[in-house]
């Protein structure tokens, strides 16, 4: 059934595509952390676009090597804040929202592992992995809010 690889690859992409655009929000907001004692959130923010930037090619890995399509160039929306509080909180949202988008994808790529003999296993465990990093995420910015 090539209609599932082909819907894998475009949620994949639309994958890819958030996290070019939580990269480039999390670099952006951490120059945005100003006052006393910001030094160590800065540096926070930056390390989890570090992490960000790890998905993006863990997910160009899955689509160009593993299902042999064309990775997105594109971004996602990205959401301005200048606060402390609203850059955390804004991440916080869009962390839980990424969570929710790779289980989905997750569970239609479980339910279809039959269609991937050569690739379900590092697809599964790439994409869980992600899930994994992105449940550290919402856990760090919790702590960070006082959640």
């Amino acid at each position: 059934m090539a209609n599932i690889r082909k819907e894998l690859v475009e949620l994949l992409n639309a994958a890819l595509k958030l996290e070019h655009a939580a990269r480039i929000q999390y670099l952006a907001h951490a120059e945005m952390i100003k006052g006393e004692n910001s030094e160590k959130l800065i540096e926070r923010l930056k390390e989890i676009a570090s992490d960000e930037e790890k998905h993006e090619g863990q997910f160009r890995n899955l689509i160009g090597n593993y299902l042999g399509a064309e990775p997105a160039m594109d971004i996602a929306e990205t959401h301005h804040a200048f606060k402390t509080e609203d850059i955390l909180e804004v991440n916080l949202k869009g962390e839980k929202e990424a969570i929710d988008f790779y289980k989905q994808i997750y569970q239609k790529l479980c339910e279809n592992k039959g269609e991937f003999q050569y690739e379900f296993e590092v697809l599964e465990h790439e994409l869980r992995h992600v899930i994994v990093d992105e449940q550290e995420h919402v856990a760090e910015l919790s702590v960070l809010l006082g959640k």
